[in-house]
């Protein structure tokens, strides 16, 4: 598997300022600017969101090379359709809009048979529904938040279906309402909340194996008899 590029490192690591950059987005920028072409402020606009955009798309393709097209073309389209830009939905939602619309055209080139977001998702969609799995509540949280968990849980959303990956990284890792999540995927929010639920609980059973080892490893530690003084002695 292609080593990730460095703006998609870390999807696990969530920024804490990121919903407040959602809500907050016309106001940063200056829309009667960015509609008469001002070039500085458009650079100001794709500084602060080539990040985000570059993870959906690495995310949803699993190619840096075509991660970074979808990242580009988002922007070039946005620059030519910014005098068209009315914006009744936030400047984000729009961008993310136009850059899930590009990533899901470059996979249908690469696979025509892939699931479109326009699709319904249901149990006929061929997909196994999540089994019971092992519960992590006892777990300390930095176990939770290591950097062997974070790992873990990228390559558990690598394994989701496109259509599931989407609404999960926009949702619950960029950090958008669900109303946003459905205007940015073109979706009802029904829709988007089933999604969220059934990518969540197939994450939970991906993961299920690795907390599975976590929870047993604290339980033996716990019933272990703490060390005399002579196991701890080293050998001469």
């Amino acid at each position: 598997m292609m080593a990730e590029h460095p703006r998609a490192a870390g999807v696990g690591q969530r920024d804490d300022a990121r919903a407040g950059n959602h809500n907050n987005a016309h106001a940063e920028f200056s829309l009667a600017a960015l509609r008469s072409g001002d070039k500085t402020e458009f650079a100001r606009l794709v500084d602060k969101y080539s990040g985000p955009i570059y993870r959906l798309a690495f995310k949803i393709l699993g190619d840096a090379q075509d991660a970074e097209d979808v990242l580009q073309e988002t922007f070039l389209k946005a620059f030519r359709a910014l005098r068209d830009f009315e914006g009744r939905s936030r400047i984000s939602t729009w961008l993310y809009r136009i850059a899930a619309n590009e990533a899901f055209m470059a996979l249908r080139r690469r696979k025509p048979d892939a699931v479109s977001m326009d699709e319904p998702q249901s149990t006929s969609d061929g997909e196994q529904e999540p089994v019971q799995v092992v519960d992590w509540c006892c777990l300390p949280e930095e176990e939770l938040l290591s950097a062997e968990a974070r790992d873990h849980l990228d390559k558990a959303i690598d394994r989701l279906t496109p259509a599931l990956k989407a609404v999960f990284l926009l949702r619950d890792i960029e950090g958008m309402s669900v109303r946003e999540t459905a205007e940015a995927l073109n979706l009802s929010e029904a829709a988007v909340k089933t999604r969220l639920l059934r990518a969540r609980l197939h994450l939970r059973e991906y993961l299920s194996a690795y907390y599975t080892e976590r929870v047993a490893a604290q339980a033996i530690y716990a019933d272990e008899p703490p060390a005399t003084a002579k196991q701890l002695e080293k050998p001469a």
